[in-house]
């Protein structure tokens, strides 16, 4: 964050607070709504889970969809449980300790895989994240990196919210290799997390009520109409012409057909006409041909 939104001389800030600043001098049209706390207290959880449920541009409604920048599991499991809660779609992002991957991930309750159903070890185990953190030692950090999945979170965000492209449900980056995995991950039916389980159910019987139709595309054949202009589709080529290049036609099992033939050499087409190789030069040639 240090990186991407503090300045100099908003030293003293809290980050939403420094982002919320950057942001709007970058575009003042935009409406921004700032609250600092830790969401993973009860008092602070339910105000963000009524901000989920009534924060939309128009009040009273729910938002479109909510996205995580955290840097820690507990926020993540947090924002994770108030949307299969509330049933809202969600996009989680993050940035590796070894600053080089990342990844970003749609989240859509009961349809894919939620936080919870494939956890990481930190999280599946129960370990505490800040018994992991050494004194002194911070993890690495590029802002390179960071711009590139924020790059690509806000793309897919867009495609996501204005209805074009491919939103991709999970795409990795790998920046020693260039390597962009993406893959699609479907719901655990034993999550940990109820409000996941309950969510699949609903999605199932949401799925079974209106099975979805396949599209069957039948190729149209071509017809050469006529038309008013008297344009007319001629073969260059004579059936003599077609049958001299054509060569024997093997012996084949049914149902097997042949490309092309290889023509036979006495019914070869005869050479056609050369002219001789001369002395003259280029020169000598070019003025011939203008006394023509």
């Amino acid at each position: 964050m240090n990186r991407l939104f503090f300045q100099p001389h908003q030293a003293g800030l809290s980050k939403v607070e420094a982002a919320e600043h950057t942001l709007r001098n970058i575009n003042p049209d935009v409406q921004f709504e700032v609250h600092n706390y830790n969401i993973t207290t009860l008092d602070n959880f339910q105000h963000f889970m009524d901000r989920i449920s009534n924060g939309a541009l128009e009040e009273g409604k729910p938002v479109d969809l909510v996205l995580s920048c955290v840097d820690n599991f507990e926020a993540r499991m947090a924002i994770n449980t108030a949307c299969n809660e509330l049933g809202q779609n969600w996009m989680e992002s993050g940035v590796s300790e070894n600053a080089v991957s990342g990844h970003i991930q749609l989240m859509k309750p009961g349809e894919t895989a939620c936080f919870a159903c494939a956890p990481p070890l930190v999280v599946a185990a129960n370990i505490d994240e800040r018994t992991l953190k050494r004194e002194g030692v911070c993890a690495a950090s590029l802002p390179t990196t960071m711009g590139v999945v924020a790059g690509i979170l806000v793309q897919n965000v867009l495609k996501y919210l204005l209805n074009f492209g491919t939103v991709s449900f999970y795409l990795g980056y790998n920046a020693m290799q260039d390597f962009f995995p993406t893959m699609a991950m479907k719901p655990n039916p034993n999550c940990d997390d109820k409000n996941c389980r309950k969510q699949q159910e609903e999605y199932m019987r949401k799925a079974a009520a209106h099975p979805k139709q396949e599209v069957v595309v039948e190729e149209e054949e071509i017809v050469h109409e006529d038309n008013e202009w008297g344009i007319e589709l001629v073969s260059e080529v004579s059936e003599e012409e077609l049958k001299a290049a054509s060569g024997p036609i093997p012996v084949l099992p049914e149902g097997i057909t042949v490309a092309y033939t290889i023509p036979s050499k006495e019914n070869e087409l005869p050479a056609a006409e050369t002219v001789e190789e001369s002395e003259q030069s280029l020169e000598e040639l070019m003025a011939k041909m203008r006394n023509i």
